[in-house]
């Protein structure tokens, strides 16, 4: 019997370029950076790019949300490798980070525990061990299956997406070992991330952090990143190609969402408040409020996970009685909170290049119409972006006077029947993932056009 003649679609597929993308952070991990890889996956093979994951087993993820495995088109295949992981060896020990050790061996923001000599020990481990971070423990296992796939397979590039950086050792490695072009992909700064200062770094492992880094910034084909600040940022660092890609919103989850303002007025906040990120100008603002009668109807909501820091704050304003403090959500569920919320709080902790953060969050703050409050960085990239998409403005880490003026305007709005909306869905469309695959599309088109014009 002759065989079946290729579908359409399987034409499709073979006429398409090849990408490997290599990433710690996959479904059935949750939070921002899971939301970045699906943005590649889903949108990638529109444009001419088949992508195929190498991606951990068995991670150490500080969120899971297994709906996520639902997003990833069955057309993308995925390979999933072992990992040497001291976060849940840690976690062991210490009787933290739940079943998977997501909060154990520091690799992100430290919390309030500084002072025991177990906790003290790890953060020295990890500051001068694991270099440049906690999840290097997978470089040998993705490297051998990444040189297995390549020989296997064509591939046309490679990207490489991290925090955690050291995915961006794994890309490097295998970029050496074959020639194929590799793209970088850091969507947080490396020894300029937020939390960088606060490990123990001795001054050897500070060296070997900024050698690597440099080696990654000038041997990538080209480099992509979150904001223009950012991209100053590397570049400063390292001659190369720099693009930015934002983190955009799934358009689709978003125009099925017709969800009604919660009652009474809620401010809400959607993700992780660290220590770092505690917003003390709110806290300020809205004691003040509260004690003069301004908001007997205001409510916050905050939904992820709150640092004991943060809960302290929060007790000595006496704001206990008006703030809720919810577990973290699956990514759907987070998306209809925003939509019921009145005003969404965003915030970003100070550091030295906070001017570049722009978190995944707030494009999807964007999309859900709901006006936002910003602590951060004035005239920062995010101030920038609410601003020019009318939909709010960020207000400094220490103004509380001008929180409190903007909490008194929108709560005023709402309390006469005309609560203020943010963004215009039809107006911010550029930033929707789609949009932000076909950057990426593009650039891979440009690197393979490049590389395999002939040299004259």
């Amino acid at each position: 019997m002759a065989a079946a003649p290729p579908s359409d679609a399987e034409n499709r597929s073979n006429d398409r370029q090849r990408v490997l993308l290599v990433a710690y952070y996959f479904p059935p991990a949750g939070g921002p950076a899971v939301q970045r890889i699906l943005q590649f996956v889903e949108h990638l093979t529109d444009y001419g790019w088949q992508p195929t994951v190498l991606t951990v087993r068995q991670g150490a993820y500080p969120n899971r949300d297994p709906s996520l495995l639902d997003a990833v088109p069955s057309s993308v295949d995925v390979h999933r490798t072992a990992s040497l992981d001291p976060l849940a060896l840690y976690a062991q020990l210490t009787g933290s980070g739940g079943d998977d050790g997501g909060s154990a061996l520091p690799a992100g923001s430290l919390g309030e525990d500084r002072t025991s000599w177990l906790e003290y020990g790890a953060r020295w481990v990890r500051a001068n061990v694991f270099i440049p971070d906690a999840r290097i423990g997978w470089w040998p296992f993705a490297v051998a299956a990444g040189r297995r796939l390549l020989a296997e397979h064509k591939f046309d590039m490679i990207l490489s997406s991290g925090a955690p950086h050291s995915v961006h050792l794994i890309g490097r490695s295998l970029h050496r070992r074959t020639d194929v072009p590799w793209v970088a992909d850091l969507h947080d700064p490396w020894t300029d991330i937020s939390y960088y200062d606060e490990f123990p770094h001795t001054r050897w492992a500070r060296q070997l952090d900024a050698r690597l880094e440099q080696s990654v910034l000038s041997e990538a084909s080209a480099v992509t990143t979150v904001s223009p600040s950012w991209a100053d940022l590397f570049l400063r660092k390292a001659p190369n190609r720099y693009a930015v890609i934002e983190n955009g919103f799934d358009a689709d989850a978003f125009a099925a969402v017709e969800e009604p303002l919660d009652e009474p007025f809620v401010l809400a906040h959607i993700g992780k408040l660290y220590a770092s990120r505690n917003p003390t100008a709110l806290w300020d603002a809205l004691a003040t409020l509260r004690s003069d009668g301004a908001i007997p109807a205001l409510r916050v909501r905050l939904i992820g996970t709150v640092d004991p820091v943060v809960r302290r704050s929060i007790a000595e304003h006496e704001l206990e009685p008006i703030v809720s403090i919810e577990p973290f959500v699956p990514h759907e569920e987070a998306i209809r909170q925003m939509a019921r919320s009145t005003l969404l709080l965003l915030v970003i902790e100070p550091f030295a290049q906070a001017r570049g953060m722009i978190t995944s969050k707030l494009y999807e703050y964007l999309a859900s119409e709901r006006p936002v409050l910003g602590i951060g960085p004035v005239e920062g990239d995010a101030d920038r972006l609410l601003r020019s998409a009318e939909a709010g403005r960020v207000v400094s880490w220490s103004d509380a006077q001008a929180a409190r003026a903007l909490i008194r305007s929108h709560y005023d709005a709402w309390v006469e029947g005309t609560p203020r909306s943010g963004a215009s869905r039809g107006a911010i469309q550029e930033h929707n993932r789609r949009h932000q695959a076909k950057r990426l599309a593009q650039l891979f088109d440009e690197l393979v056009a490049r590389t395999s014009s002939p040299v004259t």
